[in-house]
């Protein structure tokens, strides 16, 4: 007798902007029901939604989460407590802070120097150790209240402010010259492999504005060298010895060589990232395969 589909849930949001759109899951839910899985989209906010009904459940497109942190964390629990979920809950929960790259570099991966302010004297030292910085929170995803100023710009401080006041903490970085041309990296790991390499180009106007004055990446597919690679690679392997966990089933790893600070990570993106399947679309395999192995080793217990 033979076993029966497994049954995945993608997981995503009911809007998307026009700049900013998923262009993932139209891909992956048709090659999933080709390989003979029950694939559908669901909706992480709604609430009539049986998780329990699902083999798996994989995070893709929620990417209204950061308006609403704590529905969505009150969603993990739930979601694990039913199902198995990708990326691992708890490497998710870790990732949706920022401070995880101080982990990172702990455990001896090269960052972009990063300052972690909780105050405004912390932010005002941060800020005037550099000529022109990028102010964010650590909670954020899509260029949210994030900014490219020179470090006088009273607006660099009142952002870093705003963020502390709304009981967030500011990160402070020195403007890399090489990310304001746009040579932003971004490497994909699935299951530990790389897959391909995507450019989006520069985001950020000196400011505090985003370039055409809306967020929309421009990805193209891009070669990646093998000292890349092997980068990405020890940053996944990183993320496994910090959180005690699984190797994460999907990663966006993303770089910048830079002059000054040599190849050096950006962020690693474990929660949602747009794996640009549109771009590669050969990684769809890739995707599709490690799903259903993850679905197969399920076997009705929680990841």
């Amino acid at each position: 007798m033979s076993s029966p589909a497994p049954r995945i849930g993608i997981v995503v949001t009911d809007a998307y902007s026009d700049e900013d759109p998923d262009h993932d899951t139209p891909l992956l839910l048709p090659a999933l029901r080709a390989r003979g899985a029950a694939a559908e989209a669901v909706i992480w906010h709604d609430d009539t939604v049986d998780l329990a009904a699902f083999d798996l459940l994989a995070i893709r497109s929620p990417w209204d989460y950061p308006e609403r942190p704590a529905e969505f964390r009150a969603w993990l629990d739930r979601a694990e407590a039913a199902s198995r979920v990708v990326n691992a809950p708890a490497t998710m929960r870790w990732n949706l802070d920022k401070r995880y790259l101080a982990d990172l570099e702990g455990a001896g991966i090269r960052v972009v120097p990063t300052a972690y302010a909780e105050t405004s004297d912390a932010a005002r030292a941060a800020l005037a150790a550099h000529p022109r910085v990028v102010v964010k929170p650590t909670v954020s995803a899509g260029a949210r209240d994030t900014g490219l100023f020179d470090s006088s710009d009273p607006r660099a401080l009142a952002l870093a402010e705003g963020i502390i006041a709304g009981g967030g903490t500011a990160m402070i970085q020195p403007e890399v010259p090489e990310l304001s041309r746009g040579w932003e990296k971004a490497l994909y790991l699935i299951d530990g492999e790389f897959t391909h390499a995507i450019s989006k180009g520069a985001l950020l106007a000196v400011g505090g504005g985003l370039i055409g004055g809306v967020y929309e990446e421009h990805p193209e597919q891009v070669p990646a060298h093998d000292d890349e690679i092997s980068f990405a690679s020890d940053v996944v392997r990183a993320v496994r010895t910090v959180t005690g966990g699984r190797l994460p089933l999907y990663a966006r790893v993303d770089t910048v060589r830079s002059r000054t600070y040599g190849l050096a990570l950006l962020e690693v993106e474990l929660v949602e990232p747009a794996l640009n399947l549109h771009v590669a679309p050969y990684a769809t395999d890739a995707v599709v395969e490690a799903l259903l192995r993850a679905a197969r080793d399920a076997s009705g217990t929680n990841a």
